[in-house]
């Protein structure tokens, strides 16, 4: 059964900065790229970044660009979004999820694993 578990969410101000971790259970997680999504009240989900089975390629919405960074550890089983400077609009669940490698090409559309999410919410 695979599992994926979100944690670090939380309350911060404005300015501040969260990791997001993503830890994977019953995938074999080398074999999949992986991705962070959110979603705000009233809002469609959208991709935040991605990133490929090894870690040597990654992907950012323009919005993450220059603050969030994704990052893995395979031997952990676990993804990572580090975010600084958080800004109100920021503020969402975020989700992390796993889809079959393939020769990487971003964010996709479908992924096959999802978590249940944490929310991040920032005080301006």
């Amino acid at each position: 059964q695979v599992q994926m578990v979100e944690s670090g969410g939380g309350l911060v101000q404005a300015g501040g900065s969260l990791r997001l971790s993503c830890t994977a259970s019953g995938l074999p997680f080398g074999d999949y790229d992986m991705g962070w999504f959110r979603q705000a009240p009233g809002k469609e989900r959208e991709a935040v970044s991605c990133i490929n089975w090894s870690g040597s390629i990654t992907a950012y919405a323009d919005s993450a660009k220059g603050r969030f960074t994704i990052s893995r550890d395979n031997a952990k089983n676990t993804l990572y979004l580090q975010m600084n400077s958080l800004k109100a609009e920021d503020t969402a669940m975020y989700y992390c999820a796993a889809v079959r490698a393939v020769p990487f090409g971003g964010c996709r559309d479908e992924y096959d694993y999802w978590g249940q999410g944490t929310q991040v919410t920032v005080s301006s």
